[in-house]
Parts: C-alpha cells; sequence; structure tokens
C-alpha cells in the first residue's frame, strides 16, 4: 500500500483513490447537485459536515487554516441563532483565536478545559491508515497539544489531500525548531535522512517589506523546517517520530501518528466519511 505513488489522489480531476482506502470508508453522501465544484467549495462542505457533529455544552478545539475557518464561520453562525450555546472554543493559533473571538465564538485553553471534547481541523496530508501531516500553515505544535487532549479529533479535506502514503504529495513535512544553531539542527535533518533519494531539508523563510528573506517564526516563537521527499517517508512512522524528536533543537513535528478519529472528504462524488 506504501509502494507506489498515485498522483490522481492528488489531482481533483481525478477519480477518489478507493483502491487504497477501501477499508476505511463510509457511507457517501448523494453527489452534489452543482456540475462542478472548486477546491474551496469542497472544503466549504466537509467543514459543515463536520461541524454537525458538534452539540451544546461541548468544548471545541478549533483548527487552524482555510478548511477550518469554514467550521469556525459556520460555528459562530450556529451559536447567533441560538442553535448551539454554551461552546468554549480552544483555538489552535493566534489566526483562529482571532477569527473565532470575530464570530462570537467563546474562547478557552488547556489550562481551563484539559479536556476538549471534539477538535474540527484540516489536514495537508491523509494516508490510508488516516495518519496525517498537518502544521504548513505553521501552527503543527498547538494544534497536535490541542487535539492530541480530544476525546474525538475529526479531519476535513478534500480529495486532493489524500496520499498513499505521508510525504507522498512531495510538499513539505514541518518540523517546529528552537532558532538557536537552527543550521545545526538543519543538519542533523539532513543527516538522518541521508539514504532517502532526493531528500532536502529547507529552513521556512517569507520576504519582508523590502524583499530579503526572513525565517517564518511561529506563534511560539520558533522556527521552521520544511522536509521534502521525493517519494514520501519510508520505514516505520514512529520509528521515524522518534528519531527527529531525540534531536535537542526540535520542538515538533507534522507527523499526527493515531490522532484522527475520523476523516471527511469532500470530492466530486460528494462527502465521504472514513473511519480507524
Amino acid at each position: 500500500m506504501r509502494g507506489a505513488f498515485y498522483p490522481q489522489a492528488l489531482d481533483l480531476g481525478h477519480p477518489f483513490p478507493h483502491h487504497l482506502f477501501a477499508d476505511r470508508l463510509g457511507v457517501s453522501s448523494p453527489p452534489p447537485t452543482a456540475a462542478a465544484l472548486n477546491q474551496d467549495e469542497l472544503k466549504r462542505i466537509a467543514a459543515h459536515r463536520a461541524v454537525d457533529l458538534v452539540e451544546s455544552g461541548m468544548v471545541l478545539g478549533l483548527g487552524t487554516g482555510s478548511t477550518a475557518a469554514y467550521a469556525l464561520d459556520r460555528l459562530g453562525d450556529l451559536l447567533r441563532r441560538g442553535v448551539l450555546r454554551d461552546i468554549f472554543g480552544v483555538p489552535t493559533s493566534r489566526k483562529t483565536a482571532a477569527h473565532a473571538a470575530a464570530v462570537g465564538i467563546p474562547l478557552s485553553d488547556l489550562d481551563a478545559h484539559p479536556v476538549v471534547d471534539l477538535s474540527i481541523d484540516g489536514a495537508d496530508e491523509v494516508d490510508p491508515a488516516l495518519n496525517l501531516v498537518k502544521g504548513r500553515g505553521g501552527s503543527l505544535l498547538r494544534e497536535k497539544m490541542i487535539e492530541g487532549a480530544s476525546r474525538r479529533f475529526v479531519v476535513i479535506v478534500d480529495e486532493s489531500k489524500l496520499v498513499p502514503c505521508l510525504g507522498g504529495s512531495g510538499l513539505a513535512v514541518p518540523v517546529e525548531v528552537v532558532p538557536f544553531c537552527w543550521k545545526y539542527t538543519l543538519g542533523q535533518l539532513e543527516r538522518l535522512f541521508d539514504n532517502d533519494p532526493g531528500f532536502k531539508a529547507k529552513l521556512r523563510t517569507f520576504p519582508d517589506k523590502e524583499g530579503v528573506e526572513m525565517p517564518f517564526v511561529t506563534d511560539n516563537s520558533n522556527y521552521i523546517i520544511d522536509l521534502y521527499f521525493e517519494r514520501g517517508i519510508s520505514g516505520d512512522l514512529d520509528a521515524v517520530s522518534d528519531s527527529i524528536l531525540r534531536f535537542p533543537g526540535v520542538v515538533e513535528h507534522g507527523m499526527f501518528l493515531g490522532i484522527a478519529t475520523s476523516v471527511i472528504v469532500a470530492g466530486k462524488n460528494g462527502v465521504t466519511f472514513m473511519k480507524k
């Protein structure tokens, strides 16, 4: 299952890869009536379906990113209309906290609510075992803390996020590191994956107002080193996770292993539920 790479899993114009995810599939909703849905519309559909799971009185983990933003808007609307009451949201980033406050979601944190009833968030990649890559938006540490403290963690994605193995999209697997001697930590990560053909590690940067590339800084005042795998991450994922976390300069990585309880996938043919 983790052998050949199937690029159709990354292209909205290609069919849902049932052969990879068949043992995880639940009941799909009927196909949408619109002739063609763009990626944003698919994200909104998945987010609204996840919010259907929310009940009054819950403590919610509020995700970060473009898909999770649709869930925040939906929650705010249901609270304003009185459909939901007595909700507390635990935000996974400063950006999410500001968005949630703007739509009227009362906020809290893990100190006040150490057990979260339900977290809703997007993902950058989902493999057939429901392992995830998250954090390309830079919020992986807070996301993992909050979603790891949740009784249920529901992931909302469009079908472009389904991959045969983590790192299989060729896009970044982020690692949050302390700024102190970050080049040393980058070198350790490069040596760890020395035997992976095509592997690259790169400090995440962004251009400032004058066009100078500056390190991206997380909400926790850390840097991010992005790992790129030509054929995805090979070997035992738990062992890879442990190896990365053993480096003293590493704070956390963006592989979310065994944390998701279900995944809601919006695709051209409707909404599909994937369960552990």
